[in-house]
């Protein structure tokens, strides 16, 4: 699942971040443009964690 640059950005290169693992309290990103990984709180993107971490968590649900 991509993160909206509008939402956050690699801090390296400022490319877009896809995450890609989650747990109960935290998400992995990866940068697309530069590959640099980071592990991010679930909130970290100013949503409260209602977005991006429960997609992401359905979406690996349903992959399985």
């Amino acid at each position: 699942m991509r993160v909206s640059l509008q939402d956050g950005k690699c801090r390296n290169c400022k490319g877009q971040w896809e995450i890609i693992e989650a747990d109960d309290a935290t998400m992995t990103v990866t940068c697309l443009n530069c590959g640099d990984s980071s592990v991010v709180e679930i909130d970290a993107f100013g949503d409260g964690g209602m977005d991006y971490w429960p997609a992401f968590v359905a979406e690996q649900g349903d992959a399985t």
